[in-house]
C-alpha cells in the first residue's frame, strides 16, 4: 500500500532547516527524498576512464537525403561517429546547427555530462525547452557515443552502464485510436501475427490525431469496448498495456483506470497530460494498476516532484525527446533508488529500435516489456552481431562497438551537408 502524501508538498531545503521540528514529518521524508535524487543527479554517467587521453570533437555536420537526416561527428584523432535523426528534424535542424552544434565544437567528449548539463544554459537555450531542444541534442549525442564506442571498442550500453540483459523483450506498440473498434481489434491482430510476440499496448480515450477538427476525439465508447475484446482475444497469456496519451481528466482516468485493471491490463501510460503533477501522484495512489508517464517529459523536474512524493510507479522517458541517454539513465537511476521501474518510451523509425535496446540492456531497474514498433527503416545498415528478428518476444542487444550498426558508406555518402 502507498503512503499518502502531504498536498503541501515541499518548497526546499532551505525552507525545512529554517522552520526545524515544525515542519510535518511527511514533509521532511519528502526533503530527504530530494536530496537523495539530486545526489544521484550529480553522478556521472558516462564512463570516462575508458579514454586516458582527450577526444576533441572538431567537426559536427548535419547531413541530409530526401528530408531525412543524419549526425556525423568527428574527433580531431580522426575517430568518427554517425547517428540516425528522428523525423522530426526536417522541422529543427536550425536549432541543431545554431543552438547545440556551436557549443560542443572543440569540447572533450570525455566531459560529456558536463557538455550535456551547460548546453542547456548557453545561448538561453533553457527557452527551446521540449521537443525543440531535445531531439538535435540527443541526435548530436548518440553520434558522440557512437564515435566513443569505436574508440574504446565497446557497445553503447558498456559506455553508460553495466550491460545487464543481452537481450531485451518487447511490447507491440499500436495505434488506430481514431478507427472503429472492429477495425482497431484487426489491426493489432494484423500486427501482432508480424512478430514473435508476447506483449503489446493499445491506445485508449481519444484524440485530435492528423486532424484540424477541433471536436474529433475517436468514435464514442471505443475504449468501453476494445478492453474487454482485447483480453477476450489474446487471452492471459498475452501482457497487455494501455496508452491514453494524456487524453483524461482524473475522474475519467480513474474510471478507464479500473476498467484496465477489471481486464488486468500492466500499467495505464499518460492517464492525464503529463504535467499534470498531482493529478498523475493521486492516480497512482488510487489505482491499483501501475500508472506510467514521462514520454512528453522534458525537464528532470517532473520526474523528480513525481518520485518524491511516491507519485509514480513507471518512468518513460524518450531517448530522442528527452536529449538523450544519458539523462534518461539518470531517471532510470532516480527511480531505482525508490524501488521504480523504467519502460523508455521509444519514437519510431530511423535506427529507434537499436538506440532504444542498447539503453535498456544497461538498466537494472528496466521493465519487463519494452517498445516496439515494427523495423521498417530507411536506413540502408548491416548489424553483424544482431538480427533483424523478434525471437519469443525479445531481440537480441548488438554487441558491437558503439551501437553495432555500420552503415552503409555509399548511402551516406549521398547525403549533402546542411548548412
Amino acid at each position: 500500500m502507498r503512503s499518502a502524501i502531504s498536498r503541501r508538498g515541499f518548497l526546499g531545503a532551505g525552507l525545512l532547516a529554517g522552520v526545524g521540528s515544525a515542519v510535518p514529518a511527511m514533509d521532511r521524508r519528502v526533503a530527504e527524498r530530494f536530496s537523495k535524487i539530486d545526489a544521484i543527479l550529480k553522478q556521472p554517467v558516462l564512463k570516462r576512464e575508458l579514454f586516458k587521453t582527450p577526444v576533441i570533437i572538431e567537426s559536427i555536420e548535419l547531413l541530409r537525403l530526401d528530408g531525412k537526416y543524419l549526425c556525423r561527428v568527428r574527433s580531431k584523432d580522426g575517430a568518427e561517429g554517425i547517428s540516425v535523426a528522428h523525423s522530426t528534424m526536417d522541422r529543427l535542424f536550425p536549432v541543431f546547427l545554431r543552438n547545440i552544434r556551436p557549443f560542443f565544437l572543440g569540447k572533450d567528449a570525455r566531459e560529456l555530462d558536463l557538455i550535456l548539463d551547460r548546453v542547456y544554459v548557453y545561448d538561453f537555450n533553457f527557452r527551446l525547452n521540449g521537443l525543440a531542444l531535445g531531439l538535435p541534442l540527443a541526435t548530436l549525442e548518440f553520434a558522440i557515443l557512437e564515435m566513443l564506442g569505436r574508440i574504446a571498442g565497446r557497445s553503447v550500453a558498456a559506455l553508460i552502464g553495466d550491460v545487464q540483459q543481452p537481450e531485451v523483450a518487447v511490447y507491440m506498440a499500436t495505434e488506430w485510436r481514431e478507427k472503429p473498434v472492429e477495425e482497431s481489434l484487426a489491426l493489432i491482430r494484423e500486427a501482432v501475427a508480424e512478430h514473435d510476440i508476447h506483449a503489446l499496448k493499445i491506445k485508449v480515450g481519444g484524440l485530435m490525431f492528423m486532424t484540424t477538427d477541433m471536436y474529433a476525439v475517436g468514435p464514442p465508447g471505443r475504449t468501453e469496448k476494445i478492453v474487454p475484446a482485447v483480453r477476450k482475444i489474446f487471452g492471459d497469456r498475452m501482457t497487455i498495456y494501455a496508452d491514453a496519451n494524456g487524453f483524461y481528466d482524473l475522474r475519467e482516468a480513474l474510471r478507464v483506470g479500473r476498467l484496465l485493471e477489471e481486464y488486468r491490463f500492466a500499467y495505464f501510460e499518460e492517464p492525464v497530460m503529463f504535467d499534470h503533477l498531482e493529478e498523475i501522484r493521486e492516480l497512482t495512489q488510487r489505482l491499483r494498476i501501475p500508472v506510467a508517464n514521462g514520454e512528453q517529459d522534458y525537464s528532470f523536474y517532473g520526474f523528480r516532484w513525481l518520485l518524491a512524493h511516491d507519485g509514480i510507479d513507471v518512468v518513460q522517458p524518450d531517448n530522442y525527446y528527452f536529449g538523450g541517454m544519458i539523462r534518461s539513465v539518470k531517471v532510470a537511476r532516480m527511480a531505482a533508488a525508490f524501488g521504480k521501474t523504467i519502460i523508455p518510451h521509444m519514437s519510431g523509425g530511423g535506427l529507434g529500435f537499436f538506440y532504444n535496446v542498447q539503453l535498456v540492456s544497461a538498466l537494472p531497474n528496466a521493465g519487463e516489456h519494452h517498445e516496439f514498433k515494427s523495423f521498417k527503416t530507411h536506413v540502408r545498415f548491416e548489424s553483424r552481431t544482431a538480427p533483424l528478428k523478434v525471437i519469443n518476444g525479445r531481440i537480441k542487444v548488438p554487441t558491437g562497438p558503439g551501437f553495432g550498426v555500420d552503415l552503409d558508406p555509399d548511402w551516406v555518402a549521398r547525403h549533402e551537408m546542411v548548412r
